[in-house]
């Protein structure tokens, strides 16, 4: 692996990356979606996987994409989190901006609540963020 001080400015740059990239996407894994409603993420998704994404949450998945449009939805992330594999990710895609609701802090707030931590960030489109959720290494 490269060390990231040594790693060149392209390395740490993924504006040249799909959307699916920056999910860590890889094509291999067991994916499940809660309450995703955008179609085409949705068709592109399924496009990538063996399997398609399972509407619901019944195992262990290595990646899980949770839609949050507000505070009522927060709960979704406490339900997703102990669908995790012990490396996988949840992505928590919610509104952006100054006076987005749920703001960022709640969030951010009710991944921790779940027993996860947050260790990156993307755009997914004009109107939402998409926060990375994983376990933390100390209780995997």
């Amino acid at each position: 692996m490269k060390d990231k001080r040594t790693s060149s400015p392209r390395d740490r740059d993924y504006s040249h990356r799909s959307l699916f990239e920056k999910l860590g996407v890889t094509g291999q894994q067991h994916v499940a979606v809660c309450g995703i409603r955008n179609g085409a993420f949705l068709l592109e998704l399924d496009a990538r996987l063996p399997n398609a994404a399972s509407q619901v949450l019944r195992t262990k998945y290595d990646l899980i994409f949770v839609q949050i449009d507000g505070a009522r939805d927060l709960k979704r992330i406490a339900r997703a989190a102990p669908h995790l594999r012990p490396n996988g990710a949840l992505w928590v895609f919610h509104p952006k901006g100054r006076d987005a609701s749920p703001a960022d802090a709640r969030v951010r707030a009710a991944g921790i609540a779940a027993g996860l931590v947050d260790n990156k960030i993307c755009a997914l489109n004009d109107t939402h963020t998409a926060t990375r959720f994983v376990i933390p290494l100390n209780k995997r």
